[in-house]
């Protein structure tokens, strides 16, 4: 394939990696566990965390009559156990063997869904407890299954008998010693981050000695300083995963609290950096920008994390560690990356939308990226990753970064983005009554010898955006001819899009919140488009895209300017 010659070796590095982390993991697991992670039974539960995720009793109903909705897939058991179906759908999996649907059961408050929940708790203890293997057993997994077991262990056990109480006790204690083994040699990243505080949950949830306690705490804290940036944002670059990993290191600053024990002050700066980096990616509607993997945002839960914020003040406006940047005036926020992307082994979900951006005014999203369908079918995914499906530009076509890989490589690597933008630079440009930045990224430099350079400004109160887009070669001259280029503007599906009599294009939320978009020599038209991270799924939307060719046209400006004035016709 076109590109993947250069990176052979880094593809080679991480196809072996992974081939010994498969390797190791196999000698961890197997019928010989029994000895490996046999060990004492603790003899009681001290706490149970609290947990932060929202909670629906009508969902507990649900589970009770065999409905498991999880990922957005639903499965309907027909009176047998879930955990003996075979079922294909990675996402369902996950959510069915992280047992986080616990919460629900727990919500319900009744004696039938503890039982409900302690059936299901021992049906699984049954089809998988006996042998390490398969995908009930990846790590990642498995520390979301410590963690929910722990914080939903009184909906199990309440009105559970003496046989099952040591039964859930000695599993939990089990697969506590197997992640413990297989923490540090877990893929860097979110995954391997939630391991270390499913570790932390054990070991201040569980009777254990001073010195496990001690272990946990270092290791979870050796983490978090190495994954968690300064600026609060996290080393994928996911907006998602920043919200994700709040949801646990909240309950887990409580737990050590609670336990009347000192958290480590990585964990609190962890979190206190964090919550700041939460608020810098949200929009005034409270949607998360679509960048590197976020899809829809599932608002409740982003206000629930954000009660705990007590730093206050306004959101940063630069996050040069993460790699993003914010302007906001009034009531308009433009949101935007401005940095390449993560290195692959952290790259399985980024997106190649270096310079794209999202702008919002007050509740209504204008300009965004496609996003990600979180819970749709793998198949969309390259596509919600490409550089077309976000607002920035595209030379012939083409994306600044791969991820489609030949046969073959996808089961040992993944998906991990390649030969994407190295040298990214940004430079905040603020002055009085004005935000903005100029950015640019060599994506397209090897292929192509084009440098693009993309200028935001954001005046006038909020009123006015104005953008200027600049293509150029590497040593600053113009770009060879031959080439053309496409600047995307994604519409959100609910705004409306009108051509007015004096044909410019104009995007209305409502009667009181009007944006008229023009551009200095060139016309822009209206295509076709997909919203990918709509709460129902993908939904059809509209794009304005300028067409150029760099060589004739090296530098074109457009902006945005508020207008409470419609005028033409639709």
């Amino acid at each position: 394939m076109d590109g993947i010659g250069s990176q052979a070796p880094q593809l080679w590095g991480l196809a072996a990696r992974q081939a010994w982390r498969r390797l190791r993991r196999r000698l961890r697991a197997g019928p010989a566990y029994r000895w490996r992670y046999s060990g004492r039974t603790p003899e009681r539960l001290l706490i149970a965390p609290p947990d932060l995720r929202l909670a629906d009793p009508e969902i507990a109903r649900e589970i009770y009559h065999g409905r498991f909705l999880l990922s957005g897939h639903l499965v309907e058991t027909g009176g047998q156990s879930p955990f003996n179906l075979q079922i294909r759908h990675q996402g369902w999996l996950e959510g069915l063997h992280g047992f986080r649907w616990l919460r629900h059961l727990n919500a319900a408050h009744s004696e039938l869904a503890s039982a409900n929940a302690r059936a299901l708790v021992a049906d699984w203890i049954a089809a998988h407890g006996k042998r390490i293997s398969g995908y009930a057993w990846t790590p990642g997994v498995t520390a979301r299954r410590i963690i929910a077991w722990l914080q939903h262990s009184a909906v199990v056990l309440q009105g559970a008998d003496l046989a099952f109480y040591r039964q859930y006790l000695k599993m939990l204690a089990i697969q506590v010693r197997y992640l413990r083994s297989v923490a540090a040699e877990m893929p860097d990243g979110e995954e391997k981050l939630r391991a270390r505080v499913a570790l932390a949950f054990a070991a201040l949830s569980l009777p254990t000695s001073v010195s496990a306690l001690r272990a946990a705490t270092r290791h979870l804290s050796a983490e978090l300083e190495r994954q968690i940036l300064p600026d609060g944002g996290h080393i994928s670059r996911n907006p998602r995963a920043v919200m994700e990993l709040l949801a646990d290191l909240l309950p887990l600053r409580q737990t050590y609290a609670n336990q009347a024990e000192p958290p480590p002050d990585q964990l609190v700066g962890a979190v206190e950096r964090m919550l700041p980096a939460l608020r810098f990616f949200r929009h005034r509607d409270g949607s998360l920008a679509r960048f590197n993997g976020m899809g829809v945002t599932i608002h409740d839960r982003v206000a629930a994390i954000l009660r705990h914020d007590d730093t206050g003040g306004a959101a940063l406006l630069h996050a040069p560690h993460s790699g993003y940047d914010r302007l906001a005036l009034g009531d308009t926020t433009v949101l935007a990356d401005t940095a390449a992307p993560p290195v692959p082994e952290l790259s399985y979900m980024a997106h190649a939308g270096c310079l794209s951006f999202e702008m919002s005014s007050g509740r209504h999203q204008f300009i965004v990226n496609c996003g990600v369908d979180s819970f749709g079918a793998e198949a969309f995914r390259p596509l919600a990753r490409a550089t077309a499906a976000h607002s920035t530009a595209t030379v012939d076509d083409t994306s600044q970064a791969r991820f489609a890989l030949p046969p073959g490589w996808d089961d040992w690597v993944g998906t991990p983005l390649i030969a994407g933008p190295r040298d990214v630079q940004c430079r905040r440009s603020d002055a009085e009554g004005v935000h903005a930045f100029v950015a640019s990224h060599d994506g397209y430099a090897s292929r192509f010898g084009i440098i693009h350079e993309r200028e935001l400004a954001l005046l006038q109160g909020g009123n006015l955006l104005q953008g200027a887009d600049r293509f150029h070669r590497p040593n600053g001259s113009v770009p060879a001819p031959g080439h053309t280029a496409a600047l995307r503007f994604h519409i959100h599906p609910d705004i409306e899009l009108y051509r007015d009599d004096e044909d410019r294009l104009i995007l209305t939320g409502d009667n009181t919140d009007t944006w008229l978009f023009s551009c200095e020599g060139c016309m822009a038209v209206v295509e076709e488009s997909i919203f990918f991270a709509a709460i129902a799924g993908p939904c059809r939307s509209r794009q304005i895209v300028l067409h150029i060719q760099p060589a004739e046209t090296p530098e074109i400006r457009w902006h945005f300017l508020r207008t409470n004035a419609i005028a033409g016709t639709a």
